[in-house]
This record gives structure tokens, sequence and C-alpha cells, in this order.
């Protein structure tokens, strides 16, 4: 096995563990998981069947990841932080074929106890704040906060705050990396030479 599993942690017969991932305790992968290399899983965790999670990710305790959502490469997901997979549940209505995809793109950050409403994409290196509760689409290097979560900023990749306008145009530099970062048209981007 290339990969550690605490030996409280129950992974289905088929589910995909890339190499160095660490399982922790009480973590429940299902078959149909997928998950890639340098993965830690931390206490009580769930993966569902319709679940990609990339390279280096980390998920801390008490996350349920539930089908239909893709965590690209290299996000975290804060303790007890929330996924949902359906818009309109209820327990006695029956809208497992309704699912809607959530995508989380490579080095996002999602808060402790934050909440993300299905059907969203988070983008590049995107901060969502602790309690936050997202319903629509995040911008990449966006900070968002509040309920339901605003945008209130901007995010280096090193997780740093930018100082630039919410919108319009700017240039700026991160602190503590010094890579420089644009925003056109509201779109933030980091430019590296």
């Amino acid at each position: 096995m290339s990969f550690y599993q605490h030996p409280t942690a129950i992974i289905d017969e088929g589910a995909q563990i890339g190499e160095g991932s660490r399982i922790w305790h009480f973590v429940h992968v299902c078959a149909g998981a997928r998950i890639g290399k340098g993965v830690s899983l931390g206490q009580n965790v769930f993966v569902g069947n319709k679940v990609s999670i990339g390279d280096h990710c980390k998920i801390q305790n008490n996350v349920s990841i539930y089908d239909n959502v893709t965590l690209e490469e290299g996000v975290f997901c804060g303790p007890s932080m929330v996924f949902t997979n359906v818009y309109n549940p209820r327990a006695l209505v029956e809208r497992k074929n309704e699912y809607r995809d959530t995508l989380v793109k490579r080095g996002a950050t999602l808060g402790a106890n934050c909440t993300i409403v299905c059907g969203v994409t988070i983008g590049e290196f995107a901060f969502v704040g602790a309690g936050a509760v997202v319903n629509k689409d995040v911008p990449a290097y966006a900070l968002m906060v509040g309920v339901p979560a605003r945008q209130i900023g901007w995010m280096s990749e090193f997780g740093e705050q930018l100082e630039l306008p919410l919108t319009g145009n700017g240039e700026t530099i991160c602190p503590t990396t010094g890579l420089r970062y644009q925003l056109e048209n509201g779109q933030c981007r980091c430019v590296k030479a």
C-alpha cells in the first residue's frame, strides 16, 4: 500500500488513492472515489462515490465530500466546512438524479464551518472565510466572507490579502513572495515572468 490508512478508516474496494496520501481516524472513502497523491483526510471525513480529489489537498476534520464534488490540486477544506449536492432537499422527496456539480479549482481555501451550496465553481486560489455561505460562483483569487458570501478583496497564491480595488484595473505585489498581480476588467491574475 503506497498510502497510510489508520486502522479505524474504512476504504471501500475500488476507491483509488494516490501515493503518499494519509487517511486518518474514522474516515470513510466510498468505492468510486478518486483521491490524488499526497492528500490528507482528517478525522471523520466522508468521501462519496462520485468525488474527485486532486493531489496535495488537505481535508480537515469532520468534512463530508458528497457526490458530484470535484477538488482540483492543492485545495484546503477547513474543519467542519460543508458541501451540499442537492439544492432543495426534502427527506420525503428522492432527488438523487438532481445532484448539481460543484468545482473547487486549484489552490482554493475553504475556511472552517463555511458552506458551499451545490452548483457553484470556486476559482483558483480563492479564499472563502470561516463561516461564509457561498451560493454563487467565486472568481479566481477572490476573498469571500459573510452570509451570503460577498467579495471584500483579493488574495495572493501565498494567502496574503492584496492591495487591489474590487473592480476595474490595478496592479500590486504579494508582500511575502514578491509575485506581481494584475486586476484587469475585474479579473485578478498572477503574472509570473
